[in-house]
């Protein structure tokens, strides 16, 4: 019987060449994927063993590090973001993923080598050279895009976040003023024709954003201020609304010890508005904020009403259809600043609605995957006087606004005649809106929406203007 070949039994030959080839290829495979999954492991086992340990100290030193990280996240995220916009941290932290980058993609190919390549069969060959090559492609390939991004967040933070001014909250909260500039190559100067105050609870995130009409009458200036003195009664020359503070103050730079005039007046002329003591100023250009809604990949909006898409010194070339639909950069600048079909509070309160869907849908993931393009929009969209040392604090502020309702009001007829302003009520109505917000027992009513009051142009829609006096613009818009 020991005579009988075994396949007459019913086995098979047995081919030790064959098996060793298996389990060569095995083996090869089992380092390379020690090596992604613990760097230096491989050559703890085969190599160079103080090069693995090196290797796998490092590796545990970073896994030790990601866990403080996740735990500094989990119990102050401001803290996460001050290193996360930390310049020193971000220079040093980008230089480090480069060279892990290519010290993991070193390990691997040296865990392939490991693997004996040349006693392998070809088939086995290939597919272990193809298997290491992927994966140091893809581990390189990760790192050199966090280095990227590492690199792309300090050269924005520093060139959009320049200052070096820090302000603490006002009563608890933060006042920006929110400026968006029509600004182009045919126009002269720079015209803020949305004007914004967007007040932050400093501990919760809630926000309520105040609306400045452009057009706003006789708007009163500190009395020991410049303007104050040239405008003891307000505003009040021909043709001057609260948009045109800017310009008339660039045009006598002189009278200011001021590299900024006009964004300073235009700051004491809304702090005087509104009875807030504003911190910062953001300034968005509207083309820049075009390519930020691109950048994004759009955003979804309620569209109240049909709006035009031109009109303003050209013919109306398209329309945004009312309905519920994705708007891209060019639409969502049009839907926001059109006002050919209907008035300047419609447009206000689309504005608004514009502001709340971006605060709403504007995710982390989407953050990152997208930061050169939203870098680059930014830069051109963006100036401000938020120094980068705050920046930790209004990114962990915005993930608490999205978490809390928005709400809203606006200096608005009938409530406010813009061109007689009764402006001891503006205060009483901003005082009331942020104690709505605050919840606090002694609020009164003036939030009573002068949109509310309006007739509905169309009742089987939502006039956009309700979003100028709201409690949720979530819920409004």
């Amino acid at each position: 019987m020991s005579n009988v070949p075994s396949s007459v039994m019913g086995g098979s030959y047995s081919d030790p060449e064959a098996a060793t080839s298996r389990i060569r290829f095995r083996r090869s495979l089992t380092l390379a994927a020690m090596s992604v999954v613990m760097p230096g492991s491989a050559q703890l086992v085969h190599g160079n063993r103080t090069v693995g340990r090196i290797a796998v100290r490092v590796w545990l030193g970073v896994l030790a590090l990601a866990a403080l990280l996740a735990l500094i996240a989990l119990t102050s995220r401001s803290m996460l973001f001050e290193f996360a916009t930390n310049g020193l941290i971000l220079g040093v932290g980008r230089w480090l993923l480069i060279a892990g980058a290519v010290a993991w993609a070193a390990l691997i190919v040296d865990a392939w080598r490991l693997g004996r390549p040349r006693e392998l069969r070809r088939g086995h060959r290939a597919i272990s050279a193809g298997v290491n090559g992927v994966l140091c492609f893809v581990v390189a390939g990760v790192m050199f895009f966090a280095a990227h991004t590492v690199s792309v967040v300090d050269g924005f933070a520093g060139a959009v976040f320049a200052s070096t001014t820090s302000v603490d909250p006002h009563e608890g909260r933060y006042n920006i003023l929110l400026l968006g500039s029509d600004a182009d190559d045919d126009r002269t100067g720079m015209r803020p024709d949305s004007i914004n105050v967007v007040s932050v609870d400093a501990d919760t995130g809630r926000a309520v954003i105040i609306g400045l009409p452009r057009n706003l009458e006789n708007v009163p200036f500190p009395k020991d201020s410049v303007m104050g003195k040239e405008f003891p009664n307000g505003f009040d020359c021909d043709d001057c609304y609260l948009n045109g503070v800017n310009t008339w103050a660039e045009d006598h730079a002189d009278l200011f010890d001021s590299s900024s005039p006009g964004i300073g007046a235009t700051m004491e002329a809304v702090e005087e508005v509104t009875g807030l003591k504003l911190n910062y100023y953001a300034l968005i250009n509207m083309h820049g904020f075009e390519g930020l809604v691109d950048a994004v990949g759009g955003v979804t909006m309620n569209v109240r009403e049909r709006t035009a898409i031109d009109g303003i010194g050209n013919p109306i070339s398209g329309y945004i259809e009312a309905g519920e639909q994705k708007l891209d950069g060019y639409e969502a600048l049009w839907y926001a600043r059109s006002r050919v079909l209907n008035d300047d509070w419609s447009r206000m309160g689309r504005q608004k609605c514009v502001m709340n869907a971006m605060a709403q849908q504007l995710s982390p993931q989407t953050v990152v995957m997208n930061m050169q393009k939203i870098a680059d929009s930014g830069e051109a969209m963006l100036e401000t006087d938020i120094p980068r040392q705050d920046l930790n604090i209004f990114m962990d502020l915005v993930l608490k606004t999205r978490g809390e309702p928005i709400s809203s009001v606006s200096l608005v007829p009938p409530e406010i005649n813009t061109g007689d302003p009764d402006y001891p009520k503006v205060h009483r109505m901003v005082e009331d809106a942020i104690a709505v917000a605050e919840g606090r027992p002694e609020a009164t009513s003036l939030m009573v929406s002068s949109s509310l009051s309006m007739a509905d142009p169309n009742p089987e829609t939502l006039d956009p203007r309700k979003a100028n006096q709201t409690e949720d613009l979530d819920q409004t818009c």
